[in-house]
């Protein structure tokens, strides 16, 4: 396994000597895929068996199965391959680490919301390593480091930058010297193990805000458009069968309601037909009435099910009353979903048909709030149908496998 010199430095900045060893934090930032993750997992665990015997520490990422997916499975084979010994007790989200006669041991956290900060209460830990800390809430960041109260017990963050009025940013990285923390800010250069082609296919993948932030590291607010690179040369045309057909529901009553029917033929998946009624123009529907236009939008088709706003608890009833589509409420994480989308398109994996008009005319509308990390307000309908079907069902069957792996590092 190689290793890059900044990769290098944020194994060792602890060691006795290191012109790091100073300072009680570490934070690295910047492109994904640049190799923070793995190497700083791996320094940590070093500095804890190096220094400490029989200690707690914490692992900490947005959730717990994120953790093992983004840092623990790389991790395991690492600490392997470097001489020790390590046992995973999944139920208690526990890893033990042995080295000779001395043991530690190093529990694994989520901190996906503000509560998520009472699950850390009480313990004593000698360190803590925070693997994506720019999704994780103020509260709980804050609540590991105070459990930190072991004499020479240090912090360790990565992250992938975000807007820069986020809390970790303004706190941490500006506030570096302050809080006596190196930062180290990281590219895709800085890892090894990326060819040219992977590296170029990155690039590929991302425009706009993304692009800054993901592939140039850099702190920035959102701006502009949120799909720059949808236009409509890139239109698909309508498959003449598909293996299996799915649909998307943004309810409106005022607001207009958007539906997509989609198909998917091998791995792709076409938005085959959409149904969008805006009631503030033609006045308003009964949720029965859209259920008609649903039933129109699939005739002869047989849907193996339908994600809905899940706000819209009414109509997913009257979807159930009538028994002929399985309904279930669409993820509805706003800025996820909106990654999640934009790599899918990116990737080809979901296609829009040239039917589809009022996505087309959404596409060059969607946009950012000015000075806010959240999408303005209006011609979203089809927008946000398309992101509960992105992160419900192209995420659901197993066909998003590539856009997750970006958030590695």
């Amino acid at each position: 396994m190689r290793f890059s010199e900044k990769q290098l430095r944020a194994m060792t900045w602890w060691c006795p000597g290191s012109a790091d060893a100073g300072f009680d934090a570490l934070i690295c930032d910047g492109a994904v895929r640049s190799g923070k993750t793995l190497c700083m997992g791996l320094g940590f665990v070093c500095w804890a068996m190096a220094c400490f015997r029989e200690r707690s520490f914490a692992i900490c990422g947005k959730t717990v199965r994120s953790l093992r997916r983004n840092l623990i499975t790389t991790l395991l084979p690492a600490l392997t391959a470097a001489g020790f010994h390590w046992e995973l007790k999944a139920g208690e989200s526990l890893l033990r680490v042995t080295a000779g006669r001395y043991c530690n041991r190093f529990y694994l956290f989520g901190g996906r919301d503000a509560g998520s900060a009472a699950l850390i209460q009480g313990i004593t830990l000698a360190g803590v390593l925070f693997d994506e800390a720019a999704l994780m809430p103020q509260e709980f960041v804050e609540q590991a480091l105070a459990r930190c109260s072991v004499e020479g017990s240090r912090f360790w963050f990565n992250c992938n930058p975000e807007n820069p009025e986020h809390w970790f940013y303004r706190e941490w990285i500006l506030g570096a010297a302050r809080k006596n923390a190196r930062y180290l800010h990281f590219t895709m250069e800085d890892n090894p193990g990326l060819s040219e082609k992977v590296k170029a296919r990155y690039r590929n993948l991302y425009t706009g805000t993304f692009y800054e932030r993901y592939v140039l590291g850099k702190w920035v607010a959102a701006e502009g458009l949120i799909y720059p690179f949808m236009n409509s040369g890139m239109a698909a045309d309508v498959p003449t069968s598909c293996e299996e057909y799915a649909v998307s529901c943004d309810y409106g009553t005022q607001n207009p309601s958007s539906f997509g029917l989609w198909g998917r033929c091998g791995a792709v998946w076409y938005r085959v037909d959409e149904y969008y009624y805006d009631g503030r123009k033609n006045g308003p529907r009964t949720d029965e009435e859209h259920y008609r236009g649903l039933e129109d939008l699939c005739r002869g088709k047989r849907i193996s099910r339908v994600v809905a706003d899940p706000s819209a608890a009414s109509f997913m009833e009257t979807i159930r009353r009538h028994g002929r589509f399985p309904v279930t409420p669409a993820r509805n994480d706003v800025l996820q979903g909106i990654r999640r989308t934009g790599l899918a398109l990116k990737e080809g994996r979901v296609r829009i048909c040239r039917n589809c008009g009022d996505t087309w005319r959404e596409f060059s509308l969607y946009r950012w709030q000015d000075g806010k990390e959240a999408p303005v307000k209006e011609n979203d309908h089809a927008m946000d149908d398309l992101r509960y079907f992105v992160s419900t069902v192209l995420t659901g069957s197993g066909g998003f496998a590539a856009a997750l792996a970006v958030r590695e590092s």
